[in-house]
């Protein structure tokens, strides 16, 4: 679904005029029409008070042009569902909400990360010897990792 078509269907899902949604994010209907007429997109902070407001995240507010992954354990972030939020309630598109909430993280070391992962593979698609090799091989590549190791 395009965005334009995403924020009609959350303003209307929320039953806002579009001089209502304009209020409450401190733009002009105008510009309401003009992004449901798909003239424009809102802008970077606009974007943030918009995912506030419907409580979604801004990926999904831009139709999901990009495949999120927890830069903490590489699980897909799917949908909103699963992605973490910060403790004001916000999103981090960051990461998945069972590596981080609440501005924290689950896993101190990478190690009790891949412990968890191995044992929670399902069996028959790898050894738990496969598994941890691959786990060992990739999840210090993701970001959060990565800036560990700097």
């Amino acid at each position: 679904m395009e965005t334009k078509d995403i924020l009609r269907e959350l303003r209307k899902k929320h039953h806002l005029t579009q001089d209502e949604l304009a209020e409450k994010v401190f733009i002009t209907r105008q510009a309401v029409s003009r992004w449901e007429a798909g003239e424009t997109v809102p802008g970077p902070e606009t974007l943030k008070l918009l995912s506030v407001l419907f409580d979604v995240s801004i990926n999904t507010l831009l139709g999901a042009p990009r495949k999120l992954v927890c830069q903490c354990c590489g699980m897909p972030l799917e949908d909103d569902s699963t992605i973490s939020r910060e403790p004001d309630g916000a999103f981090n598109e960051e990461y998945c909400k069972w590596c981080y909430a609440d501005g924290d993280f689950a896993y101190k070391d990478m190690g009790t990360l891949i412990d968890f992962l191995v044992e929670h593979t399902p069996g028959g698609q790898w050894s738990p010897q496969q598994a941890r090799a691959y786990f060992q091989e990739e999840i210090p590549k993701l970001k959060h990792w990565a800036a560990k190791s700097v």
